[in-house]
């Protein structure tokens, strides 16, 4: 089974970073990804993370395009709820007008952050019920087909960026099944339903003009070191981490304390997230990668690569590259 390799860059604040040396570190990441032949690297709207620097999506991914020369740079996603579909569509085009060819969007239903936050954002928390309805009102923008008399994207009208559905659950499935668009699933930390939400996306799908056959992408973690001891310590840093990121509220958890919570059962949620992983020497993290697109029937892996360091994270991405057989 042959599949493409993508990058998701979770645009990590690291232990002792700035927000500027994060974005310094994607731009590195994507330079790495498009030398080494990956198909496109994806950014993800998080708001309210001290440890994430994505949150203004679109300025991050015009950013990199501009100190890169072919690699397909998006989002995964943009939160639509969080947005009028106008606003997107607008961004988006200026995007694909300024870096044409280049540019894919994918939209999640979720806010991507907490409640608070979203109050904050000026959103109403019912925004997320009518995501069917603003995807196709987007897509309209962007196809220069308006569902609204007299109002147009520009930049955006006819620029047909394509679109991509994200979710963990079977309501995305069913609507990028639906519309006839590209299906994204979020395993690498929402793995419960795949490859449900895979089978039922795949049976229901319906052609479109965007994509006349389904077409399935699958988020895993990815860990390739030089030696097995190697990155399994970078996978135990990584956990070490998430215990502090996704229940420190705050503080942050010495190693003994983030090891005491890990074989807690909110432990075992956490470890639950980040069940599809790649850990280890090249050969090893290409077996398992074979496996998993057989296990998720996806066309493409768009992998994060979890090493604690960017440095860590360039070599993983090279390794990775090298054992796949990627070209630039």
């Amino acid at each position: 089974m042959t599949v493409n390799y993508s990058i998701l860059d979770l645009a990590t604040i690291g232990s002792g970073e700035t927000p500027r040396q994060a974005l310094d570190n994607s731009v590195a990441l994507a330079r790495r990804a498009e030398e080494t032949g990956y198909r496109r690297v994806w950014y993800a709207e998080h708001h309210n993370f001290p440890s994430i620097a994505s949150s203004a999506t679109s300025v991050v991914i015009a950013h990199v395009a501009a100190h890169t020369e072919r690699i397909r740079l998006g989002a995964g996603g943009i939160m639509l709820p969080n947005h009028a579909p106008l606003t997107i569509a607008e961004q988006f085009g200026t995007l694909e007008t300024l870096h044409p060819g280049r540019i894919d969007l994918g939209l999640g239903r979720a806010p991507g952050t907490d409640q608070k936050t979203l109050r904050a954002l000026r959103r109403d928390p019912t925004s997320a019920d009518s995501f069917p309805q603003d995807v196709r009102e987007l897509q309209g923008y962007l196809r220069g087909e308006s569902l609204i008399p007299g109002v147009d994207a520009i930049p955006g009208q006819g620029t047909d960026v394509p679109l991509y559905v994200l979710g963990s659950s079977l309501f995305g499935a069913q609507l990028a099944a639906a519309l006839g668009l590209p299906y994204a699933f979020a395993s690498h930390f929402s793995p419960d339903a795949l490859r449900q939400a895979v089978a039922v996306y795949r049976e229901q799908f319906r052609p479109s003009e965007q994509l006349a056959e389904p077409y399935v992408i699958a988020g895993v973690n990815v860990l390739a070191a030089d030696t097995e001891d190697e990155a399994q310590e970078q996978f135990l840093t990584m956990k070490r981490q998430r215990v502090s990121i996704l229940l420190g509220r705050g503080r942050t958890f010495t190693d003994e304390e983030a090891d005491q919570v890990l074989d807690s059962p909110h432990g075992a949620q956490l470890l639950n997230m980040v069940r599809y992983t790649a850990v280890g020497t090249p050969d090893r993290v290409r077996d398992y990668l074979d496996d998993f697109a057989v296990h998720a029937d996806a066309d493409e892996l768009i992998t994060a690569h979890q090493a604690p360091s960017v440095k860590g994270r360039l070599h993983s991405v090279e390794l990775l590259a090298a054992i796949a057989g990627l070209t630039s």
